[in-house]
């Protein structure tokens, strides 16, 4: 075996052990644990069809905060809903807390 030969078996082999990126959440960037929901930023019901992964309590807030119409009209866009003050506060709450981590969520305020 060539010299050559050895050094690239020997990277192929270094790149076989580095372990592949942690997932993040869609809407809180922490990394996803054991527990995780896919959602669609988009509702089904109106049109979306990309789903992205996040955290249980991450998918229910923001389920409590916005309405599925409020979410259409997002567009799926991220930087919308972490712009929402109650996400915001939910952002900073959560940042510390372990990835399987779980609350209860309050229901959906009234309209």
């Amino acid at each position: 075996m060539a010299a050559r030969d050895r050094w690239q078996a020997r990277d192929r082999d270094d790149e076989a052990q580095v372990p592949p990126p942690p997932d993040l959440c869609w809407l809180c960037q922490r990394v996803l644990g054991e527990h995780v929901d896919r959602y669609h930023p988009v509702p089904k019901s109106r049109g979306g069809r990309a789903s992205v992964a996040v955290h249980p309590i991450c998918r229910r807030t923001i389920e409590t905060v916005f309405t599925n119409a409020e979410l259409a009209r997002s567009a799926g866009a991220r930087e919308v809903l972490v712009a929402h003050p109650e996400i915001v506060r939910f952002l900073d709450w959560v940042a510390t807390k372990a990835p399987d981590f779980d609350a209860p969520t309050a229901p959906r305020r009234k309209r």
